[in-house]
């Protein structure tokens, strides 16, 4: 082989070397970010974070649909490539108060879990039949009710505001575990779902895109936050007022309902490449949150980056908190906008069958 030929052929390996190295570097990792139902906020929220900002952190973000709060938190700490969740506070805790109470389970799942950020109140809209003589959520009592699928959310709420509220469980005849969709066909054709809740950050798709006619087959319940049966849910969850301009085909005026938090959660990753991702992401997150705000589902406009105290037993994840508030103290502050036998919520949370 002649000088010449060695010399192109050594420039072309080291072409190709370089090649590499540098597709290596601009390569995606690809992560997944659990949220709930297609049509509701939390999925949209996901599909915001993995427009907006996985880009810039050269994360390649699949947003995957789930059952729910409940579903998510076991995604996060069991299966491969989910790195991100979304998590209703009164789900969190309730993993904390049974792994407090001595369950192993739930300690195992829990407590490695890690908290990114607070995000928004997630309104509870309480759905009944327009002709219904329910007006109130303390009407709801004896009600057959649906509060989501197993795993969700929204089953959780139902069931311990339903406790709270009323000094015992839901009778088990009365409770159904159906999707949103389906408990909406059954209370407007054959009348054997009475209330139908739906967890969601306003405009919740689901109500948002139904026609003006829907006024016809269903309203929406309030919350009096001065009646004497939430007085007890007023020790966990917050009252919110849903918007008329949330639901302007449904509503001819704004009114209170009963709200819960929402958290963006990660895992307590240790390996290297991961803590250096996932610090990648909380930097984009903080950078890019103006575009959040205007371009992001309207509920980014009631999130800050001020990372208030959690309660006793979360925890941030150091990675992000570092990273969120060395950007967010270069920033000018945020416009944030001023919440043994199985019971029903252990089965809820996959404690036991």
């Amino acid at each position: 082989m002649t000088r010449h030929r060695i010399t192109v052929l050594a420039s072309a390996l080291v072409a190709a070397t370089i090649c590499l190295l540098n597709a290596a570097v601009v390569a995606a990792v690809d992560y997944k970010i659990v949220t709930a139902s297609e049509r509701g906020t939390y999925f949209v929220i996901g599909k915001d974070l993995a427009k907006f900002v996985a880009p810039a952190a050269n994360i390649d973000l699949e947003v995957l649909p789930t059952d729910g709060s409940a579903a998510n938190v076991r995604h996060l700490r069991y299966d491969p490539g989910v790195k991100l969740a979304i998590v209703q506070a009164d789900v969190y805790q309730a993993f904390l108060d049974r792994a407090a109470g001595g369950s192993v389970e739930a300690a195992a799942i829990i407590r490695p879990l890690r908290v990114i950020l607070p995000l928004y109140n997630t309104e509870i809209h309480y759905i009944v039949r327009a002709d219904s003589p329910l007006n109130y959520l303390h009407d709801i009592k004896d009600a057959k009710i649906n509060g989501g699928l197993v795993g969700s959310g929204a089953a959780l709420i139902t069931h311990t505001l339903y406790r709270m509220m009323f000094g015992g469980p839901m009778p088990e005849g009365n409770a159904s575990y159906l999707s949103n969709e389906e408990a909406l066909v059954k209370l407007i054709s054959d009348k054997s779902v009475d209330v139908v809740v739906v967890a969601a950050g306003q405009p919740a798709p689901l109500i948002a895109n139904m026609k003006p006619e829907a006024q016809k087959f269903i309203k929406l319940l309030k919350f009096d936050p001065a009646h004497p049966t939430s007085k007890r849910p007023l020790t966990i969850y917050s009252h919110s007022v849903i918007k008329e301009s949330s639901y302007p085909n449904l509503l001819q005026e704004s009114f209170t309902t009963i709200a819960v938090g929402a958290f963006l959660v990660t895992y307590d990753f240790g390996r290297e490449d991961t803590v250096k991702f996932m610090g990648s992401f909380a930097r984009s997150l903080c950078q890019n949150f103006s575009t959040l705000q205007t371009q992001g589902h309207p509920k980014w406009r009631e999130v800050d980056l001020s990372l208030p105290k959690l309660a006793p037993g979360w925890t941030y994840y150091g990675p992000t908190t570092r990273e969120v508030r060395a950007c967010a103290a270069k920033r000018p502050k945020a416009a944030g906008v001023p919440g043994r036998n199985c019971s029903p919520e252990e089965r809820i949370l996959g404690l036991c069958k």
